[in-house]
């Protein structure tokens, strides 16, 4: 074990300028931009070293177009007898910039313990330092059983379906046994797994009419407040007295959740340049996104129930009021049992790297979990690797070296165990 640790030492410079090049890619999403090219860059690495790289792109999954091909990139190293396969899945995209930041964001600056960048922490720190264990583990144990892949996929910030769901639908992880996420949720943490979710469209109609004469017509934004009140007075209260024993984080995770994520009525919103007054309507649609997080103790026929119910509550109330729900986006709760191989080879990891027992979390959120245990079918699965997770999608994101070195020791010991029994 002591040979494989210095050769993760000994790596240290490479797994700095391997996770300054990859965030130097900005592989932003939407709208998908240069997902080919970092996985190129994976495969020129790699390929020399002896892995086999398949570059797949998800043809005709959302947002895959000529301008916006949805690439991912598989890698296979082959051991020297038969066993297990042990696979690293990191999503190579990551979000939009935004606002706040002091640094370049895709300048990938060091500064002490801390490289600075969009993806250092979500997750490109994740998948330098998998790669970095992957091939410290080759180089010291040349003859091990069963075989390693590492893969870079497209679009979990946006669902995945351009990525690890478009792989597991062809059949990409039916020989696989154990599957690791690098997620950033801190080196001595395995997540395993996550909360449900989901998101619907609810639309009030109405009349529309003149603004000077509103009772001609029949709001639509008028219905929509009535249905933010029954969901403050009814909706919210009931959510927060629901609760988990999944080991949600945070705490406030730990209960059901709802949340608006936009709210649109009355006339479309004219472009920027735009300089005059909108005309006086009475709208007469009014929409609103909302994003539902349950808990693996309730079922999602219930979860929709109870937004079918406040909407016919409102409804008895309103002589004229008329709605429409639609389906957006919905996943099932996932969590990996704690007795899982896996599990247990990555706690003893972290015991024997860190000199403390693990700390087991859900995540509040999905990630790809959902597409390997739903799709895949493959229950051995769980989220572990560097990073503080209250950074993602943050001005300023980072991830701390120390940390990716400490992940990828842990990770190279998983490998050891799995395939080489020792």
């Amino acid at each position: 074990m002591s040979h494989l640790k210095d050769a993760i030492d000994e790596r240290r410079d490479q797994l700095i300028t391997l996770t300054q090049d990859l965030i130097r890619i900005p592989t932003l999403n939407p709208p998908g931009r240069h997902y080919r090219d970092i996985c190129e860059y994976l495969e020129a690495r790699m390929s020399p070293q002896g892995w086999r790289c398949e570059l797949v792109r998800a043809h005709g999954s959302p947002g895959d177009c000529e301008e916006f091909p949805r690439w991912n990139i598989i890698a296979r190293r082959q051991g020297a007898r038969p066993g297990d396969c042990v696979h690293f899945n990191s999503h190579h995209d990551v979000v939009e910039v935004g606002h706040g930041w002091s640094r370049d964001p895709f300048g990938a600056e060091l500064d002490g313990d801390r490289i600075y960048g969009r993806g250092a922490c979500d997750m490109k720190g994740g998948l330098a330092a998998s790669i970095i264990a992957a091939e410290a583990f080759v180089a010291t144990h040349p003859g091990h059983a069963g075989s390693i892949e590492i893969s870079a996929t497209a679009d979990e910030e946006s669902g995945g379906y351009g990525g690890v769901a478009h792989l597991a639908g062809q059949g990409a992880f039916a020989h696989v046994d154990h599957v690791i996420i690098p997620e950033p949720l801190h080196k001595d943490r395995i997540c395993l797994g996550h909360r449900g979710v989901w998101w619907a469209e609810i639309e009030t109609h109405g009349r529309i009419a003149h603004g000077s004469m509103p009772f001609l017509g029949d709001c639509a934004v008028r219905h929509m407040g009535a249905v933010l009140a029954e969901m403050e007075a009814a909706l919210w209260p009931l959510l927060a007295g629901k609760h988990t024993e999944m080991p949600v984080i945070p705490e406030g995770a730990r209960s059901s959740t709802l949340n608006i994520n936009s709210i649109h009525g009355g006339a479309v919103e004219q472009a920027a340049d735009y300089t005059g007054l909108p005309a006086p309507c009475v709208p007469d649609r009014c929409r609103i996104v909302i994003d539902r997080r349950f808990l693996i103790e309730e079922d999602l026929a219930e979860v929709k129930a109870e937004i079918a119910a406040l909407m016919e509550r409102v409804k008895a109330q309103r002589p004229s009021f008329r709605y429409e729900i639609r389906d957006l986006f919905e996943v099932i709760p996932s969590m990996t049992d704690k007795e899982a191989p896996v599990v247990r080879t990555t706690a003893a990891a972290i015991r024997d790297v860190l000199g403390r027992e693990a700390g087991y979390v859900v995540s509040p959120g999905t990630y790809d979990q959902k597409h390997i245990d739903r799709i895949g079918k493959l229950k051995n699965c769980i989220a572990y690797g560097p990073g503080v997770l209250d950074l993602a999608h943050q001005p300023d994101e980072w991830i701390g070296v120390q940390d990716m070195s400490d992940s990828a020791k842990v990770m190279a010991l998983v490998l050891e165990d799995l395939l080489t029994g020792s």
